[in-house]
């Protein structure tokens, strides 16, 4: 399976954070576009999860995570809610098995592309360019959302 690469995502945060507000929501309105079912399933995260700190975060990180994805010329089918259905309950076994074992090779191994979990496990324990880090609960739920998210798109690769 192709992959994104370090590389694919340092050129798409670069190009995220560079962008003015209106290239920026041409950008997201055009991501918009392509996967509506899928941002309508991580934004409802922060809903389930009741937390609002968490919503900007996951609109930041989609946009990367399909930027990524565009910038090593990958283009994933839109996901569907059909595929959303199938994907929660092995989704969900495998985050039992990680938390027992912490295991990242399974995480890896499961959303096909390695650098993008490593990368997201990076960043959501770094603090920003304030100085701030997330908390725990935050940053646990990011996680799951993006992994999620990661996961989902790799599955809609032709």
């Amino acid at each position: 399976m192709a992959q994104v690469s370090i590389g694919h995502i340092e050129a798409a945060i670069q190009k995220v954070d560079g962008l003015d507000d209106n290239a920026l929501d041409r950008l997201s309105e055009a991501q918009t576009a392509a996967q509506p079912v899928l941002l309508g399933y991580i934004m409802s995260a922060a809903q389930e999860y009741q937390n609002e700190g968490l919503e900007s975060l996951l609109i930041y990180y989609y946009t990367v995570v399909l930027e990524a994805y565009a910038q090593a010329g990958l283009h994933p089918k839109s996901v569907s809610e059909e595929l959303i259905d199938g994907f929660e309950e092995p989704y969900f076994q495998l985050l039992d098995e990680y938390f027992e074992n912490e295991d990242d090779g399974i995480l890896e191994d499961f959303s096909d592309q390695p650098d993008l979990v490593k990368f997201l496990a990076m960043e959501i324990g770094m603090e920003d360019a304030e100085g701030v880090t997330l908390d725990d609960e935050t940053a646990t739920q990011l996680f799951i959302v993006i992994l999620a998210m990661i996961s989902l798109l790799s599955r809609s690769l032709d």
